[in-house]
């Protein structure tokens, strides 16, 4: 296996086409990311192409890991807060290829992002994942705090509801 790198990602076609990849293999293995199966390749690469706009205006980050030239996993730290909230930012679409997880891809992608906060002035990151099939256990071994749980939240990408659990950290102290 070759080193992961992290790396902030830019808007072009090929990273776009291979960020779509990624969502619509997530959501196929039933990943609560937002959306549902089938998910459209077209589909996935919009979504990718309006965050890598807002990542352009400096709205979000979104990092990509590398193994060579194969993106195994993307984070994205949202960063476009309201006006009475510029001390936190909030970690979304946690990804990992399904051929590399439980292999530290997440936990450097997630390490990576709450540099990035900290390093603009973030004290706060808050999150959210499912409950059935969530990523709790990894977002607890990194430290962050569970609030509580809403029943039902969302739909699973292949039917049926789970609920949500949101999680908080204080970084940067």
């Amino acid at each position: 296996m070759h080193s992961i790198e992290i790396r902030m990602l830019t808007q072009d076609a090929r990273t776009q086409a291979l960020l779509g990849d990624l969502l619509v293999e997530t959501v196929a293995a039933g990943g609560s990311v937002s959306f549902m199966h089938p998910l459209a390749p077209e589909t996935a690469r919009r979504f990718w192409d309006t965050s890598l706009t807002a990542a352009a205006r400096g709205e979000r980050v979104v990092l990509g890991a590398w193994e060579a030239d194969t993106l195994v996993g993307t984070v994205t730290l949202l960063l476009d807060c309201p006006p009475n909230q510029p001390h936190r930012a909030e970690i979304a679409k946690l990804m990992t290829r399904l051929d590399r997880r439980g292999k530290g891809v997440a936990t450097r992608l997630m390490q990576a992002a709450e540099a990035l906060a900290v390093e603009r002035g973030r004290t706060l990151l808050v999150l959210d994942t499912a409950t059935e099939e969530g990523a709790s256990g990894l977002y607890e071994r990194l430290g962050f705090t569970l609030t509580g749980e809403i029943p039902d939240y969302a739909l699973k990408p292949h039917g049926g509801l789970t609920g949500k659990l949101i999680y908080w950290k204080r970084i940067g102290r």
